[in-house]
């Protein structure tokens, strides 16, 4: 009770939270610098009018600012944690300490510079990132104070020390080319410089950096400058790979800080603060992208609840960075608090040959034909040369589809193994996913005319966490209905004919014919 006695009378953050409102300034000023640099140290007439509405602007953020600092405060007390906020429309939050589900605390760099920190109080309201209540920016102590008593009540009794999962270990590192931002990064960087100097009213394609630069390209064989090109696009990208892995997994440790918590630590420039509670985690999930996976590398995933939508589940569920296999593995383990390592060499029960033939199909349909057909357009229209390119692109991406197809059939599997349904499918990214039987509260069954032509059905799990549906695709007809039932028993039986259900050696349950 001294915890909550401390926080009794009602608090404001911290008079420096309005230093922080002064960081969204740094984009439309780095805008300003990017647009002197392209035009040679000149302002053109349109960047004094944005400095112009830059003073303005910052008169009337600062003021607002000042506003919702002073009409915002909290308390804790021993049943509730209450918040009164609001600039113009107040608002007031009153979360019951026994709906309290998750405590996490971010600080970005200007936060970080000024002692503070934001806490985000996860609710059995915040599924989908509605009840979720933030406190913006108060000090560091008083966060953690706030944290420690806010979960006091879903802690009767604390582990004697911190069961530690993982920590970073940086030769992890040479896994960050093998990500998304190898090049979609530097794709992003380009789009967004584009969109900017477009906005100042700068054409980029008239600048002479970039006339002088394909004037260069051009004046080269392409069969010489094109390699060059993607090796340094490559080369970028990894860069930049390197730089988002550092900020993103800067002192990272996953552990078990208590018999009920699992926290997750990391970040360089933002820091972040997760704390899972064990009733509220359902599963994880074992994610392993083509590169990452010929790199025998992969990254884990908690399926929570209260962790917001599905792409904010995602980002604040993840429990380890891209890493060796064996290491995932073993986080796996120990978020799931199993005594041996569940998805290790598990014999999952294969899918039908059926739904190699549908991603075979899919990818003649969505990825040979029409870049088949717009070469012979083009050929028949154009060049007669881009017709034996339609040939040589119809063999080599039947061949592409044909090899990513069978990947993705091979990867299909399901089982039931304990108290967890196991499930894989993906080729791109091939996921595997623990999750615990008593968390689905439905079961979707979903075909299409020509899956039920081929006997095929998807299974679909709904639960509160994580992405809220999993499904297990393209499965046998005859089986869905038999996992589903044997997955979790009670559900189904009453719309079932009567009748015996056995399960067979992967834990598939069925019904003799």
């Amino acid at each position: 009770m001294s915890r909550h006695r401390d926080h009794d009378a009602w608090r404001r953050p911290a008079a420096r939270t309005l230093l922080v409102h002064c960081g969204w300034l740094a984009p439309p000023l780095g805008s300003l610098a990017l647009t002197v640099l392209a035009t040679g140290g000149e302002i053109p007439a349109g960047a004094r009018v944005t400095l112009t509405v830059l003073a303005l602007s910052f008169a009337a953020v600062t003021l607002a600012g000042l506003i919702r600092w002073s009409r915002t405060r909290y308390r804790l007390t021993a049943d509730a944690f209450t918040l009164h906020h609001g600039a113009f429309s107040r608002r007031r939050r009153t979360v019951p300490l026994h709906r309290v589900r998750s405590v996490d605390l971010t600080a970005t760099v200007p936060q970080r510079l000024l002692g503070l920190t934001a806490v985000r109080i996860g609710t059995t309201g915040s599924g989908e990132g509605h009840g979720a209540v933030t406190l913006e920016a108060v000090t560091v102590p008083e966060a953690h104070r706030l944290r420690a008593a806010l979960l006091e009540h879903a802690r009767p009794g604390d582990a004697a020390g911190d069961t530690v999962l993982s920590r970073i270990d940086w030769r992890w590192l040479r896994y960050a080319p093998f990500t998304f931002w190898v090049f979609g990064g530097v794709g992003v960087v380009a789009g967004t410089a584009y969109r900017v100097l477009d906005g100042m009213g700068i054409d980029p394609w008239r600048t002479a950096v970039v006339r002088d630069a394909f004037a260069a390209f051009g004046d080269r064989a392409w069969w010489l400058t094109a390699p060059m090109a993607l090796a340094a696009v490559a080369a970028l990208g990894s860069l930049g790979a390197l730089a988002v892995y550092l900020e993103n997994w800067w002192r990272y440790s996953a552990a078990w800080t208590d018999a009920d918590t699992l926290t997750v630590r990391r970040g360089l420039l933002t820091t972040r603060s997760v704390a899972l509670e064990r009733d509220r985690l359902h599963g994880v999930l074992l994610r392993e992208p083509l590169l990452l996976r010929a790199a025998g590398g992969a990254s884990v995933v908690a399926v929570a609840g209260g962790l917001g939508d599905k792409e904010e589940a995602h980002r604040r569920g993840a429990l380890l960075p891209p890493a060796p296999r064996d290491e995932a593995l073993r986080v796996v383990a120990g978020a799931l608090r199993a005594p041996s390592r569940p998805l290790d060499a598990v014999p999952l029960t294969p899918h039908p040959r059926a739904a190699l033939r549908r991603r075979v199909v899919r990818g003649v349909l969505f990825a040979v034909l029409p870049g088949t057909v717009a070469l012979l357009a083009a050929g028949l229209l154009l060049a007669p040369v881009l017709l034996h390119a339609a040939w040589v692109y119809a063999t080599a991406a039947t061949a592409v589809t044909w090899l990513l197809a069978r990947d993705a059939h091979r990867s299909l599997g399901h089982a039931l193994r304990g108290p967890h349904l196991l499930v894989r499918a993906g080729t791109f990214s091939r996921d595997t996913l623990a999750l615990e039987r008593s968390a689905v509260i439905a079961w979707t069954f979903t075909t299409s005319p020509s899956a039920r032509r081929a006997g095929l059905v998807t299974l679909t799990a709904a639960v509160a966490a994580g992405e809220h549906a999993y499904p297990v695709r393209d499965l046998a007809a005859r089986d869905a209905v038999p996992l589903a039932v044997a997955a979790l028993p009670g559900v189904l039986e009453e719309f079932l004919e009567p009748g015996p259900v056995r399960s067979d050696a992967h834990g598939t349950a069925r019904r003799p014919a």
